[in-house]
């Protein structure tokens, strides 16, 4: 048995500088010379395996082994759910059942700024980003707001700083399924963890949002929409979160704040009718505000009813009390040993047929025959649906395959152990670091997905050396990756795909900037509290 070698050059320093070369190789690809991102992690999967091999002397065969389980992991844990996912997404667009949703919406909403802020930006975001991801709750959602008044750069950052909080579960949950893939730390746990970050992280960003579109104006009877805002999407994300695991926090956090907002709306609207920039409407400029379209009962129905079944399903097929994704069909894996410890370190894939993927699969079965029985969905659109599918995703697809394959190679050689090492000589001021290195890591790569794979298990070896509780950097790292994403160029250029910044992302980036930077900070503070006080949320049961 392969035994990983924490030292290889006989200088930690130096061992520690190696072994950061496929991380600063990423960055140079994807920030500097804007390589296309599947390109840029291939190249850095070689780079990295190479490295294994000629410094780390891990086997070739072993470590080859260790490339294919990982790869195939990407495939099947992450790219499965990432597929059905977006088909589901593309179903319901070409339908124009989700046009029919967002109709809906702008019917339910006041012309003030702040409340179509809130129901638009925050909590209509969170449902994209819930669904899909990849930037299209930025792509969604400024054109909204641009026709609402906003200025197209501030429309972008609005949408961006709320596409904040709702990251970590993006996609369907695919961010943790793959932390918890790299790491071995039971699923559900990470969820809870990462979801109790992600619940204090929630309380900020609506203050910040109603800032960016009315100033300090519009705080003044304006607040209650904030709080509302930030606890109906807590209130609806993190049980989900901890009883039932990450496929559905953002979409359930998305829906119960939508109601929590609109139950408010009801029985209490703010003073004044602000726009853009906290100036008060004129009689005159609400009159010509326009009117959202009158929907009849059965679009409205229609509309909320794939949302429904999506929950139902994937609550029914993946909550804790369903064997099915427990039910392992084939499993391979190649194991080393580590070099202090003498623990075992496992490259493992697991083929369970029946895993999130299979019940988002599911899900779409049952919402596509629903549309086609009242007349929505016709045979010949399948053929539309799946070309948009493909355009989409068979980048991210290959991403997924490199990704798990060099972030497997790079734990199972002993370079994320090397770099623990390293870095553990900051003792508990690594608390500062670890958010920080998911907020680079998506700047790197613009997927929390990615950054989870290529960090996760580093952050857990970092976290081992020091005596954490195990799930806190790993949870701080998936976190810091959301807050990063309004830097990140390829999400950017997604998001700006309908705005007039096409090809002009640096700009959008410079301006999201700010306000990331000030996010970030508020998250160390978060992670410093976890970690004096709340520690006990994350730690592992007891075998």
């Amino acid at each position: 048995m392969f035994t990983q070698v924490i030292d290889p050059l006989g200088n930690l320093a130096l061992t520690c500088i190696v072994a950061l070369i496929p991380v600063c190789l990423l960055l140079i690809l994807l920030a500097i010379l804007r390589v296309t991102a599947w390109a840029a992690v291939l190249i850095g999967a070689i780079v990295t395996f190479i490295l294994a091999v000629a410094v780390w002397r891990m086997p070739l065969g072993e470590g080859g082994r260790a490339y294919l389980y990982g790869a195939a992991t990407g495939v099947w844990s992450v790219d499965w759910i990432v597929l059905w996912g977006v088909v589901l997404f593309n179903t319901l667009t070409v339908t124009g059942v989700f046009e029919t949703f967002r109709r809906w919406l702008i019917s339910q909403a006041t012309p003030d700024v702040r409340v179509q802020t809130m129901l638009f930006a925050w909590a209509f975001g969170a449902l994209l980003e819930g669904l899909v991801g990849f930037g299209y709750p930025w792509a969604f959602v400024a054109p909204i707001l641009i026709s609402l008044g906003l200025a197209d750069l501030d429309a972008i950052r609005v949408a961006a700083i709320a596409n904040n909080a709702p990251v970590s579960y993006g996609a369907l949950g695919a961010p943790i399924i793959a932390i918890a893939a790299v790491t071995g730390y039971p699923l559900l746990h990470l969820s809870a963890s990462v979801g109790s970050i992600v619940a204090v992280l929630a309380l900020l960003p609506p203050w910040v949002l109603i800032y960016l579109v009315s100033g300090k104006e519009g705080f003044k009877d304006g607040w209650p929409l904030a709080i509302v805002g930030s606890l109906g999407y807590i209130v609806g994300q993190y049980p989900v979160a901890v009883y039932l695991g990450p496929y559905l926090p953002d979409v359930s956090g998305s829906i119960v704040c939508f109601a929590a907002l609109l139950a408010l709306l009801s029985v209490w609207k703010p003073r004044r009718v602000l726009g853009y920039g906290g100036v008060p409407l004129s009689t005159e400029a609400l009159a010509a505000t326009p009117k959202g379209e009158a929907l009849s009962k059965n679009d409205v129905m229609i509309a909320w009813a794939p949302f429904l079944v999506l929950i139902v399903i994937v609550t029914l097929w993946t909550g804790p009390w369903s064997p099915l994704p427990k039910f392992v069909l084939y499993s391979a894996k190649v194991t080393a040993t580590a070099a202090e410890t003498n623990a075992p370190v496992a490259a493992a894939f697991n083929f369970a047929p029946f895993i999130g993927g299979s019940a988002i699969l599911a899900s779409w079965i049952v919402v596509a025959a629903l549309l086609a029985a009242v007349g929505k969905l016709r045979f010949d659109q399948f053929g539309e649906i799946f070309a948009r599918t493909f355009h989409q995703v068979w980048g991210a697809f290959l991403v997924g395959i490199f990704i798990f394959g060099l972030a497997y190679v790079f734990n199972f050689s002993g370079m994320a152990a090397s770099l623990a090492k390293g870095f553990s000589a900051l003792g508990s001021g690594f608390i500062v670091v670890g958010p920080i290195l998911g907020f680079i890591g998506v700047a790197l790569s613009g997927s929390n997905t990615s950054t989870n794979a290529m960090f996760g298990k580093f952050q857990a070896l970092v976290g081992a050396q020091l005596g954490m509780p195990p799930l806190l950097l790993p949870s701080l790292n998936s976190v810091g990756a959301e807050i990063g994403k309004p830097i990140a160029p390829q999400t950017a250029s997604v998001g700006v795909s309908t705005s007039r910044f096409v090809r002009n992302e640096g700009e959008v980036i410079r301006h999201n900037l700010g306000w990331t930077l000030i996010l970030l900070a508020y998250l160390i503070i978060i992670g410093i509290g976890f970690y004096w006080a709340g520690a006990g949320v994350m730690t592992l049961p007891k075998p």
